[in-house]
């Protein structure tokens, strides 16, 4: 299976290598240190405390497993089972919490030698971030939709999403996180086979995958809508991005402190052996100025 790849490896051709102009590496990673030291650049956090009350996916009745509650034990603390040191283990799903979905999560990703947290090419986790502000719309229907239409308006406003970029749709759905049903929000009818909160159209994601992006990210507890089981296909910003190869981010936190466009975006899984995703701490770089 052949990935739609946002880089592009190869050189350049002769005419665009003289045009192209010499810069010192060191000056330029000295120079992003110097604005990190003094403030000129910010690290936000865009990631949600992970544990016992972390909200996790509630898959509907007899339909699969799920994923268990998060777990922390202590092993010692300054005591007779570790004098000088403290230190737990955990019982967690690697997709819990703010969490990174690599392409064999799914089924369309499931062919991709490269899909696994183990051997994704680490050079695609940090990229510039778009965030498409929904909270307005959010706030007043949990089940809105972005559209490919909407996402284009924003480009008209913004400039046009990059290949290789990260597109996040900003919902202020962590304002929930404390409450697991709030966050979840399923609804009560037992005859519906999914929840109530926002994410995009498989149109939405058509569009942006056609821009090369490198993977989409939400604030809810996937990164598709709630009743994205309804569409067709199911679940298309799983189904789609992880076709081609592409990476999904969800349960992110405090998108409404970063730009429109102009921050970065780190979202590195754990190296887990043959991990389909893991949870991560997300971290933007933020331009102050």
């Amino acid at each position: 299976m052949k990935r739609r790849s946002a880089r592009f490896a190869g050189k350049q051709p002769e005419s665009d290598q003289k045009s192209t102009p010499k810069f010192n590496p060191d000056e330029v990673l000295g120079s992003l240190g110097t604005k990190l030291l003094n403030g000129e650049i910010k690290v936000i956090d865009c990631t949600a405390v992970l544990g016992p009350n972390t909200p996790i996916l509630r898959l509907p009745e007899g339909f699969a497993k799920n994923t268990p509650k998060v777990e922390i034990h202590k092993i010692s603390e300054y005591d007779l089972d570790g004098p000088f040191f403290a230190w737990n283990w955990l019982k967690l799903g690697e997709h819990s919490g703010t969490h990174f979905d690599a392409p064999h999560h799914w089924l369309s990703g499931r062919d991709f030698p490269d899909g696994y947290t183990d051997t994704l090419d680490v050079q695609r986790l940090m990229a510039p971030v778009n965030v498409i502000d929904c909270s307005t719309e959010c706030a007043d229907d949990p089940d809105f939709l972005l559209t490919a239409e909407a996402v284009k308006d924003w480009e008209a406003e913004h400039g046009e999403i990059g290949a290789g970029e990260w597109v996040v749709m900003r919902t202020d759905w962590d304002n929930r996180a404390d409450v697991e049903d709030e966050f979840l929000n399923e609804d009560p009818d037992p005859l519906e086979d999914g929840a109530h909160s926002p994410g995009p159209t498989t149109g939405c994601i058509d569009y942006l995958l056609s821009k090369g992006i490198v993977g989409w990210g939400s604030q809810c507890i996937g990164t598709d809508a709630g009743m994205a089981g309804k569409f067709s296909p199911p679940y298309p910003a799983h189904n789609h991005l992880h076709r081609d190869n592409c990476f999904g981010l969800a349960s992110l936190a405090n998108l409404d402190q970063l730009p429109p466009k102009g921050a970065i975006l780190i979202a590195a899984p754990l190296k887990l052996e043959r991990g389909t995703g893991s949870p991560i701490r997300a971290l933007a770089l933020v331009p102050t100025g």
